[in-house]
């Protein structure tokens, strides 16, 4: 039987399924993201990612022509000093939850990151209560470094945030 879930780079024609993806109440409340996400402003990001010389890697799961999660690794900053690390971000669709979605999305990101893009670091935040993204996230080998207290408003409170971070398990060298 064929897998039913699929890991493909993003394409600019995945926008209007990213804008549903975000606009999902149980989705954006958990991100950084704004309330009704606009499928031209996802439109505009995802062909902005698409340029030669971009350093973003964006991947989507699909499961019968749908995007049912989506996840991305992205400098974390211009500073020439922070190349080597790349800042974390993943969803998966609410009826997707438990289905080793997550997984399969943070390995191919994790495999990119130590075996293609010279990643030493890959650091993101969580919401403290959202309990299985950290069991995620520390399945693969993150670690929390602190707590972000009063991180971002949500839903009309403040809510913290966990520092969390994985470095290379075994970053490369060169053979002598």
């Amino acid at each position: 039987m064929a897998d039913p879930i699929q890991i493909r780079r993003v394409r600019t024609s995945d926008a209007e399924g990213i804008a549903r993806l975000m606009g999902d109440p149980d989705i954006f409340g958990n991100l950084l993201q704004l309330p009704y996400p606009s499928i031209e402003a996802w439109r505009a990001r995802l062909a902005e990612w698409d340029q030669p010389g971009r350093t973003d890697l964006m991947l989507v799961a699909e499961a019968d022509g749908a995007l049912i999660g989506n996840a991305g690794l992205h400098p974390a900053g211009p500073a020439l000093r922070r190349r080597h690390a790349l800042g974390l971000g993943i969803l998966v669709a609410r009826e997707w939850h438990g289905r080793g979605v997550g997984s399969r999305l943070m390995a191919a990101l994790l495999e990119a990151a130590d075996g293609w893009l010279g990643c030493l670091r890959v650091e993101l935040t969580v919401y403290t209560d959202n309990a299985a993204a950290i069991a995620l996230y520390r399945k693969f080998g993150f670690e929390v470094e602190g707590t972000h207290r009063a991180f971002a408003l949500r839903n009309g409170r403040y809510v913290d945030a966990l520092a969390m971070a994985r470095l290379h398990p075994s970053p490369p060298r060169i053979d002598a």
